[in-house]
């Protein structure tokens, strides 16, 4: 499910808040750059409210924020639903006992991991990221959590690149995105 299908009018303002910047970080990539929708107050906080009125009383206990914008956008939405918020690092950025899950990517291999005990069996949990291209990210994401026992009840990123069909990966799980890029 997409905001810009509904139609809410805060999404063409959202949507003209991200640069699209040709050829970043290298040739034939369009990176959306979402730095200037956070350099506008209201579009930003619009973007957290619309993630907030849905999310709001579905019983989420945890807030999985993969980094690094997961981390921008991750915590005023758990704050503002009352859940906890857990970041899910690159490797070796978490102190301590960790949990990890490997992917893989169009140019190699990377794995997130998050702390052991962060998340239990039987929390609800919404996956957070900025952007869904391929999927990859947001499928480890998912099967670490799973492992140890949360349920995913859905993955929200501003924007989706539906070209790639990353949706598609994601095996029925729900996503919800603001805006599409093509």
């Amino acid at each position: 499910m997409s905001g810009l299908k509904d139609q809410d009018p805060r999404v063409h303002s959202i949507k003209t808040k991200i640069r699209v910047v040709p050829n970043f970080p290298k040739p034939g990539i369009m990176f959306q750059d979402i730095t200037t929708l956070l350099l506008d107050p209201k579009a930003f906080k619009d973007t957290i409210d619309m993630f907030v009125e849905r999310y709001k009383g579905k019983n989420i206990s945890v807030v999985a924020g993969i980094e690094a914008r997961g981390f921008i956008f991750g915590p005023p939405i758990a704050l503002a639903i009352g859940a906890k918020f857990v970041p899910l690092r690159k490797p070796r950025k978490l102190p301590g006992d960790v949990l990890f899950e490997e992917y893989t990517l169009e140019y190699g291999r990377d794995r997130l991991e998050m702390h052991v005990g962060a998340v239990e069996q039987g929390d609800r949990a919404l996956v957070v990221d900025d952007l869904v291209a391929t999927g990859g990210t947001l499928c480890a994401a998912m099967r670490l959590l799973e492992r140890v026992g949360a349920k995913v009840v859905e993955c929200a990123c501003l924007i989706e690149l539906p070209d790639l069909q990353g949706r598609e990966r994601l095996n029925g799980k729900p996503l919800y995105v603001l805006v599409e890029s093509h």
